[in-house]
């Protein structure tokens, strides 16, 4: 992750001597969009995808408008620093390029930036799967379980349960959505109210799934998602 955002910080700056910046300003006004990018890589993913689609374009714009207040904001200061303090120049008398000012063009970078990140972070979780526990509060308690120990997570209203492969059931508040990006690969959405441990989950029909003792019902939504990925020797 470290090597991919100095390669990005670096392809940014030579992106920006375009605008007459010297390398090495160009190399320091590329950190403006860091931030931003980082930022824009974390809260995008966290959209609740179960919720009604006014409230995710509404939830994504909220992030992409701060995201790039942020990132105009950092820009200013940046300019003007380099402007005042190190060339000296009267700041009445400064001007920004205008492709900094451009808000197509600065959005083009963070979404670059972050899509790179995104597919960085896919391939690393693929390439050295992490066996870290989760951790998440249930009933005001910290709660640490290993993935391959989660084998249900369900939507009931405002709470997401939890099943262990012990039995165990567990009350959280984070929206499911986040938990299908949090728990990855290894986990299938076959409901807008369930996800399952792709591991121990068994097609008992084409519209069930069997894990863990009880059987749920799957969606037409995500039904050849399931098909595809569970497949018809896993059927019982």
């Amino acid at each position: 992750m470290v090597a991919y955002w100095l390669v990005a910080i670096f392809l940014t700056a030579v992106l920006l001597m375009s605008l007459d910046y010297d390398l090495w300003v160009a190399a320091l006004m590329s950190l403006s969009f860091l931030p931003a990018a980082l930022a824009l890589s974390f809260f995008l993913p966290k959209v609740e995808r179960t919720s009604d689609g006014k409230r995710r374009v509404l939830d994504t714009a909220y992030i992409i408008l701060g995201v790039m207040m942020m990132t105009f904001l950092l820009i200013y200061m940046w300019q003007y620093f380099f402007i005042t303090f190190i060339y000296a120049v009267d700041y009445s008398k400064w001007s920004l390029p205008a492709m900094l000012g451009n808000p197509v063009f600065v959005a083009a970078i963070l979404a670059i930036l972050a899509y790179g990140n995104y597919l960085i972070v896919k391939w690393l979780d693929k390439k050295y799967p992490a066996d870290h526990p989760v951790t998440f509060t249930s009933d005001y308690k910290k709660v640490s379980l290993r993935k391959q120990d989660i084998l249900v997570v369900e939507s009931r209203d405002s709470e997401v349960w939890i099943t262990a492969r012990d039995g165990r059931q567990y009350r959280n508040k984070t929206g499911i959505g986040q938990w299908e990006n949090l728990l990855g690969s290894d986990f299938i959405r076959i409901h807008r109210s369930f996800l399952v441990q792709i591991a121990d989950a068994v097609l008992s029909a084409s519209d069930m799934v069997s894990i863990g003792g009880k059987s749920i019902p799957v969606s037409r939504k995500y039904k050849d998602s399931v098909l595809e990925i569970l497949g018809e020797d896993r059927q019982q």
